[in-house]
């Protein structure tokens, strides 16, 4: 055994190994040998994985302020992205609105120019009617029956008329009731005037022709005759006397 020792320490001198190698080598304790070769083994990858651990920490930090820069642009962006649609929709709401009261205002005037032409229709129509219900009204007024056969006709022909008459109401046609009602420039038509004392001033007397509605406008006007202020006999020129002749 003191051989072989011997022989290690020689062959270590001859290689030039430290003595405290040698030492160690002797050593019967390897648990201090590995405690302190563990602990300069594990103190470089900590120191290193500290700095590792740095240079990771100002990489990230580099990296998001880098990310918060393009977010932030991104946001603005959206934002005015967002407030262009707002106004446009704003818009688009405002033009919606314009055309749907223009459409309603159309519609309405379609409408009311539909009515006033079936109006004007009817008005047309049933004023060349007119003057057939007149005919009939003198006929009636003027005609008087004396025999059987006269009234028999007569009958027939009036039947005519009321039907015609008839008609004519259903469409809305109201007949002027103007006798004894103040004279209206905008319903009658003065032709005539009477002088009389038994009726105020203006009052109708008569009605020549009658007068129609349509449903609440005029159909016709009535053509009237109106009293007129009675005046007073001329008093007749005092005679010169004979002296004076």
């Amino acid at each position: 055994m003191i051989d072989e020792n011997k022989q290690v320490n020689n062959t270590s001198q001859q290689l030039g190994e430290p003595t405290e190698v040698k030492q160690a080598m002797k050593s019967d304790s390897p648990v201090e040998i590995n405690a302190n070769d563990s602990g300069s083994e594990v103190t470089e990858p900590v120191a290193q994985d500290n700095l590792s651990g740095t240079a990771f920490t100002s990489e990230n930090s580099a990296a998001a302020t880098e990310k918060v820069e393009p977010n932030t642009a991104a946001l603005g962006e959206l934002t005015q992205q967002i407030e262009s649609l707002k106004a446009q929709l704003e818009e688009r709401g405002n033009q919606y609105m314009r055309i749907a009261a223009d459409f309603e205002n159309y519609r309405k005037r379609n409408q009311k120019e539909k009515e006033d032409l079936e109006v004007q229709v009817k008005r047309n129509t049933i004023t060349e009617l007119l003057p057939v219900v007149d005919n009939f009204e003198r006929a009636r007024s003027h005609l008087k029956p004396q025999t059987d056969g006269e009234m028999t006709i007569h009958k027939s022909y009036q039947g005519v008329y009321k039907q015609l008459v008839d008609c004519l109401k259903r469409l809305g046609v109201s007949p002027m009731r103007p006798e004894g009602q103040e004279f209206d420039p905008n319903l009658h038509e003065a032709v005539m005037r009477e002088p009389t004392d038994e009726h105020p001033e203006g009052t109708v007397l008569e009605e020549l022709v009658r007068g129609y509605y349509l449903g609440d406008r005029i159909l016709r006007h009535a053509m009237v005759k109106v009293a007129a202020p009675k005046e007073d006999a001329p008093a007749p020129d005092d005679q010169s006397s004979p002296a004076n002749s």
